[in-house]
């Protein structure tokens, strides 16, 4: 299992949800986990029903078998004042940066460096290591931005190793991407069993692997429980209305007699077959085309009762069988 575990998705299909649940899962057995959220919205933190993380490595969670799930929001600023120290010493120089709004500007306008400055901390906790030699954090998990601009966001440290071609920064994008690059990285793509998330899921995976990213596995999300298979839906469609009802009387659902219960649930019923026909034959459709992109495809169930913490655990426990952990 790879080290560095990179989530991303389209917007609305609960990429965070699923970040989450798998550091849970990755946390099992007295492993410990990172959980980094990169986009400044605190999302872990309400997932977990914490207060707001700050830029520190915080434990948020104990996981089934003593295993630690620990949480980073990522602060661009910071991360270049972490950055400066480290490379250049400036200490208190930075920090009085940043008072002046230094930092900020930088963040703001310098091309693809917030990005960089995002990505680098991750990795820079992949590589991390105790004084007895053992990683910090057994894996990494990020909670990465959507699909349509995570190719790019991932690959922004190939540019500035170009672009800058000598120096402190070409060798920290250089060793950056040597983690994003390689087996210790893998992307998962988060995805509904809807024609838009499918189809920039399709297209997240296409240009992923031009660029060379490890594709990981696709998650398809908020899963409905499957009521009918194809054949009762078409014995659905075809049944008589007579014989609907017969059945529902049968079933104790009001007498056989004209205009009663069980005729008046037959066109309830029928549409409801009709409307659950219409899902059914869009969610096997976009079911082939996510089979189509070669990747290991997991699901994980829509929870009736909504997500709270514990739905969380039941989320981390699904992962766990399906063999993501």
């Amino acid at each position: 299992m790879s080290r560095l575990q990179v989530v991303s998705g389209k917007g609305g299909t609960g990429k965070t949800t699923v970040a989450a649940a798998l550091a849970l899962a990755l946390a099992t057995e007295g492993k410990r986990a990172l959980l980094v959220e990169v986009e400044g919205r605190q999302g872990i933190a309400q997932l977990f029903e914490t207060e707001a993380l700050p830029y520190e490595e915080r434990k948020i969670a104990v996981a089934p078998g003593g295993g630690e799930v620990y949480a980073l929001a990522i602060d661009p600023e910071l991360a270049l004042l972490d950055y400066l120290q480290m490379f250049y010493k400036l200490g208190g120089a930075g920090r009085a940066l940043k008072k002046l709004g230094a930092i900020d500007f930088a963040t703001t306008i310098a091309p693809g460096l917030r990005d960089v400055l995002l990505t680098g901390k991750a990795c820079e906790a992949v590589r991390r290591k105790e004084k007895s030699g053992r990683f910090t954090y057994d894996y990494v998990v990020m909670d990465a931005p959507p699909t349509g601009r995570i190719t790019r966001f991932l690959n922004v440290n190939d540019e500035v190793a170009g672009l800058a071609k000598i120096g402190p920064i070409h060798n920290q994008a250089q060793a950056v991407m040597r983690v994003l690059k390689s087996p210790e990285t893998a992307v998962h793509l988060v995805t509904l069993l809807e024609e838009m998330p499918v189809q920039e899921t399709a297209d997240g995976i296409a240009e992923l692997r031009a660029a060379k990213l490890p594709v990981g596995r696709i998650i398809v999300n908020m899963v409905r429980p499957a009521l009918l298979d194809a054949v009762d839906l078409e014995l659905a469609k075809d049944a008589p209305r007579s014989a609907v009802a017969k059945s529902l009387s049968a079933a104790g659902l009001g007498g056989a007699r004209r205009g009663g219960l069980a005729e008046r649930l037959v066109d309830p019923l029928l549409q409801q077959a009709e409307e659950y026909g219409e899902r059914y034959t869009l969610e096997t459709e976009q079911r082939s085309v996510l089979a189509e992109q070669g990747l290991p495809l997991r699901e994980l169930p829509l929870l009736a009762e909504g997500l709270d913490l514990a739905g969380l655990y039941e989320l981390a426990a699904l992962l766990r069988k399906q063999g993501m952990s």
